[in-house]
């Protein structure tokens, strides 16, 4: 990628307006869908405190269940974005929408643990290539010095989700029972419909690209392709198995590998905190869990934003994603040191959600700075898919260790994944970007 460098020029009147327009217009649809998938991904972690007696599910196979999720996931990733690069981000962030939302709403009637194996690759299979296609997205609206902030608020979309997934699956546990359909299949359905929906949305209100744009002017979408087409180098053609290369590339593997252990840590908080929560009072109602479960990711959205902003004010970005990724292992240490402590399990549950969450948006920030323009759509999907294995083995590993009375005993295995990481990330050169700092908005 060739950057633009030296001292930035004020902006125009044009710019500001273009800019603005293009936030408010593109952000809420990309964040709506990202919400609604990684709440339909997680879904499971509130559902299975339902299920598990009628699917006769212990923890171990809740955790081969939930993880076997990714595998379709990595195996379909890279082919889904070169589609989406071809047929355009429109119909195919729909197509990807609209199938995941149907396969987690069928997921409601699975009668037996062969047929929740059987859901999970499916919805793995209709996931694949919503992130990174997210990202390849932003590239295409938002300059080098907008898309921190543009990623920070698209990484905001998985608290959020887990929140909402926290309040709204508990509640749904304690009081929906319609149809002569236990409640457990309620937290699919009623989660997986919004999903339809939004990808309906998308298909008619989600431009390609500035050109397509009809609530840009000529002047405003021109002035917006020149800016980003200023900081990469020109694409050019290249085969199918010519962009696969750029998985081979030495910066590509070591992100990927990092962001694999820390995914162990993040899956693993994403599918057990339920577990984790309940285990504190097993006298708990599942409402209760949902409400106690959402503290960690409240606390985890706080944290994010302020980091995001520190990380794009000072231009740094690996330091901020070593810092984060130590703070989680204690966090998670925490947890199972004071497993039958509610006030301090939750504190470092909490402390778990700033680490894992809050390292999204300089992680993505930093890796963007690998890829040229040609690779970034393969590149992307790449580290994503590699990563994305963290999220099989640090739920099944946990739920390999865990017990009928005490979950958090499998927490040492995503400790273990998230130090290796920040020792790979220290050997890790990224060159350091501007930052904002002292400079007038």
């Amino acid at each position: 990628m060739s950057v633009q460098t030296g001292p930035a020029p004020a902006e125009s009147e044009l710019g500001r307006r273009t800019v603005r327009k293009v936030a408010v217009r593109i952000m809420p649809i990309i964040g709506l869908l990202y919400v609604f998938n990684y709440m339909d991904r997680a879904n499971i972690g509130y559902a299975q405190l339902g299920m598990a007696k009628e699917l006769t599910i212990t923890a171990a196979t809740f955790g081969a269940a939930s993880a076997i999720f990714f595998l379709a996931y990595v195996v379909f990733e890279i082919p889904s974005n070169m589609v989406m690069k071809k047929v355009g981000a429109r119909l195919w962030l729909s197509r990807i929408a609209v199938t995941w939302g149907i396969v987690t709403v069928l997921t409601g009637f699975v009668a037996s643990v062969t047929h929740l194996v059987i859901a999970r690759i499916l919805l793995g299979v209709a996931e694949a290539g919503l992130f990174p296609g997210l990202l390849l997205y932003l590239t295409l609206w938002f300059r080098g010095k907008e898309r921190g902030r543009a990623i920070a608020a698209l990484a905001l979309a998985q608290p959020i989700a887990l929140i909402l997934g926290s309040l709204t699956g508990g509640w749904i546990l304690d009081h929906v029972h319609w149809l002569d359909l236990s409640s457990w299949q309620w937290v699919f359905i009623l989660q997986g419909v919004p999903a339809v929906l939004i990808g309906v949305v998308t298909f008619f209100y989600l431009p390609n690209r500035p050109a397509d744009a009809r609530f840009l002017t000529k002047e405003e979408s021109a002035w917006l392709q020149a800016e980003i087409d200023k900081e990469y180098v020109p694409e050019e053609k290249e085969t199918f198995l010519g962009q696969l290369r750029v998985i081979r590339d030495g910066k590509v593997l070591h992100l990927a590998i990092s962001n694999l252990f820390i995914a162990c840590g993040l899956y693993g908080l994403t599918f057990f905190l339920p577990l984790i929560v309940k285990q504190l009072d097993p006298a708990y109602a599942s409402t209760n869990i949902g409400l106690l479960g959402a503290i960690p990711y409240v606390v985890g959205a706080v944290g994010m934003l302020l980091l995001a902003r520190n990380s794009d004010r000072t231009g740094e970005r690996k330091g901020h994603v070593i810092v984060l990724v130590l703070v989680a292992a204690v966090g998670f240490f925490g947890a199972i040191q004071f497993k039958s402590v509610p006030v301090l399990s939750l504190i470092s549950l909490s402390l778990a959600a700033i680490g894992v969450l809050g390292y999204l948006a300089p992680y993505w920030a930093m890796a963007s700075r690998v890829l040229s323009k040609e690779h970034t759509a393969v590149g992307l999907a790449a580290i994503n898919s590699i990563a994305a294995l963290g999220g099989f083995f640090g739920p099944y590993a946990i739920g390999l260790a865990a017990t009928d009375t005490d979950v958090t005993v499998g927490l040492y295995f995503p400790i273990g994944c998230l130090v290796l990481s920040a020792i790979m990330l220290v050997f890790l050169k990224v060159p350091r970007e501007a930052g904002t700092r002292g400079v007038r908005k």
